[in-house]
C-alpha cells in the first residue's frame, strides 16, 4: 500500500509539472515569443518535402484523424469487452473521451490560428493544441498500457511500446510537415494528453487496489 501511495504521489507531481510546462507554452504563444522555437523545427521538417514523403505523411495524418481513431477505439473496446476486461474498457473509454473533450475546450480557450505558409492540405479549426497529437498520444499510450498489463513476455511488451512511440511520433510530425500545426501545438498536445492520461491511470490503479 505504501508503494502504491508513493507511486501515485509521483504521478501527481508529474501532472503538476506538465501542467506548468503547458502553461509556459500557452503564455509564450500569447506573448508571441514562441517563434524562435517553432520556426527552426518547421524549416527542418519541411525541408525534406518530396512527393513520396508527402504521401506517407498524408497516410499517417489520416490514421490520426477523428474517423480513424473512432473506428480503432470502437474495435478496441469491443475486444476488451469480449475478453471481459471491463475495467480496462472503462479506462480506455474515459481516457479517449476525456482527451477529445479537453482538446476542444483548450482550442476554444486559446483560439490560435493555424500556420498559413506551405500548407499541403486544407483544414479548418484552431491550432493549439494539436487534436491529432492529443488523440494519437492518448490512444496509443493507453492501448500500450493495457497491452503491457496483459502481455507476459518482455519482448512483446517492448515491441508494443516501440510501435506506440513510432505511431505517435509519425502522426505528430505529419502535422508539422503538412503545414497545419506549429511544433508548439504538438508539444502542448502531448503535455495536455499526458496530464489527463496519468491522472486517469492513477485513479484506475487506486480503484483497482
Amino acid at each position: 500500500m505504501r508503494e502504491l501511495s508513493l507511486r501515485l504521489l509521483s504521478v501527481w507531481i508529474i501532472c503538476i509539472l506538465f501542467t506548468g510546462f503547458f502553461a509556459y507554452i500557452a503564455r509564450s504563444i500569447h506573448l508571441q515569443t514562441i517563434s524562435s522555437f517553432d520556426e527552426p523545427i518547421i524549416d527542418f521538417v519541411q525541408s525534406a518535402e518530396s512527393p513520396g514523403l508527402t504521401s506517407i505523411m498524408k497516410l499517417f495524418t489520416t490514421i490520426g484523424s477523428t474517423t480513424s481513431v473512432t473506428l480503432l477505439a470502437i474495435l478496441t473496446l469491443g475486444v476488451l469487452l469480449w475478453k471481459k476486461h471491463r475495467a480496462q474498457a472503462v479506462l480506455f473509454g474515459i481516457a479517449l473521451a476525456g482527451t477529445g473533450i479537453l482538446n476542444q475546450v483548450l482550442k476554444f480557450i486559446f483560439k490560435r490560428e493555424r500556420p498559413d505558409f506551405n500548407r499541403l492540405i486544407d483544414i479548418g479549426g484552431y491550432s493549439f493544441p494539436s487534436g491529432h497529437t492529443m488523440m494519437a498520444f492518448s490512444f496509443y499510450t493507453i492501448l500500450a498500457y493495457i497491452l503491457w498489463r496483459n502481455l507476459k513476455t518482455t519482448g512483446s511488451r517492448i515491441a508494443i511500446t516501440i510501435l506506440a512511440v513510432i505511431m505517435i511520433a509519425m502522426i505528430a510530425v505529419s502535422r508539422i510537415y503538412l503545414g497545419v500545426h506549429f511544433p508548439s501545438d504538438i508539444v502542448g498536445g502531448v503535455l495536455a494528453s499526458s496530464v489527463w492520461l496519468f491522472a486517469s491511470i492513477a485513479l484506475y490503479q487506486r480503484l483497482q487496489r
